[in-house]
């Protein structure tokens, strides 16, 4: 069955003067996903979002939401959800009015009470009463402007990192929340985030930003192939070492640039691995085992860059030789 994409951009690029803020950007966002934005501060996420969410025109280059540029969305009342640097409330007014403004503002029909109540059960402030919004915690207030973002019951929300500054609770209250808009409201999300260890909690798909360009586009199940789990071995022959652990049926098993043995997805066989090699008289000087997660695959891509003569996925491969 074909994909279907939310988002797609074509050469997006941003301009400042004759800097690039975001350059070429090439993203797809499939329906029904979380998509995590990378990238370091002034990499151009924000710019990217700010363009997608019709905040910023674009210097150069294409994009569409649902299929449609940013004018037809309009047209349509086709609303995508938006919650950029902090949210807009008003300090001196309860969740409830802040709501209702927005409720007004896009012109909400029916039973507004019930919607806007709706909308603060969801994001765990239906209990607040007349408590004003300045003297919400920073978690608190990032979930108003969830809830915000979510008025017009829009089937895309972008957020520009939610989770910043929250204390482990409310990091915890926005993740379970974002999990809940995705599986059980079918809304397709776009976060940027520092905290790599919850994006990478939650997250269906990532691009990483460097320097304004789209240097890696990839999903859960391709950071696991080039991340995961591994066992390194080093001996005092390798190349026979290499020979013995694929005859074990370890068949990932390949030197990597520093001709130590790499071997994948195998933390539980390192006994195993040790035994065959010593009844093969080959003397183990060290073996170890290690976890890459997206933090690590992250600064590894970052750090050496890609070639321009080669392809993101090609590279992919060759940071997976680590």
């Amino acid at each position: 069955m074909e994909e279907k994409y939310i988002v797609t951009t074509e050469g997006l690029t941003k301009m400042y003067g004759r800097k690039a803020a975001a350059k070429d950007i090439n993203i797809k966002i499939r329906e029904g996903e979380i998509y995590g934005l990378i990238g370091r501060n002034g990499a151009g996420k924000t710019t990217i979002m700010r363009m997608l969410s019709g905040l910023s025109r674009p210097t150069k280059g294409t994009f569409s939401l649902f299929g449609m540029d940013i004018h037809e969305l309009r047209r349509k009342n086709k609303p995508v959800g938006v919650l950029i640097e902090a949210p807009g409330i008003y300090p001196k007014m309860n969740a409830y009015d802040n709501m209702k403004i927005k409720v007004i503002a896009m012109g909400i029909k029916g039973d507004q009470d019930k919607y806007i109540k709706g909308l603060l059960e969801l994001v765990g402030l239906a209990d607040t009463g007349k408590k004003k919004a300045g003297s919400f915690s920073l978690g608190m207030r990032q979930r108003l402007g969830i809830a915000l973002a979510l008025v017009g019951d829009p089937k895309l929300i972008i957020l520009d990192e939610p989770i910043n500054g929250l204390d482990p609770q409310g990091i915890v209250e926005v993740r379970k929340l974002l999990a809940t808009m995705r599986d059980e409201m079918k809304i397709t999300v776009m976060i940027s985030s520092h905290i790599l260890e919850e994006l990478g909690k939650l997250a269906d798909s990532y691009g990483i930003i460097h320097n304004g360009k789209l240097i890696d586009e990839f999903t859960t199940e391709d950071l696991h192939e080039r991340s995961g789990n591994y066992t390194f071995v080093n001996t005092d022959d390798n190349k026979k070492a290499l020979e013995v652990i694929r005859k074990m049926g370890l068949e990932k098993c390949e030197l990597d640039n520093d001709n130590m043995l790499r071997i994948k997805d195998t933390l539980s066989l390192e006994k195993n691995v040790c035994k065959a090699l010593v009844e093969n008289n080959i003397f183990v000087k060290e073996i170890r085992s290690q976890t890459f997660s997206l933090e690590d695959y992250y600064l590894k891509i970052t750090s050496e860059g890609i070639p321009e003569d080669n392809t993101a996925w090609q590279y992919s491969q060759e940071v997976a030789q680590v």
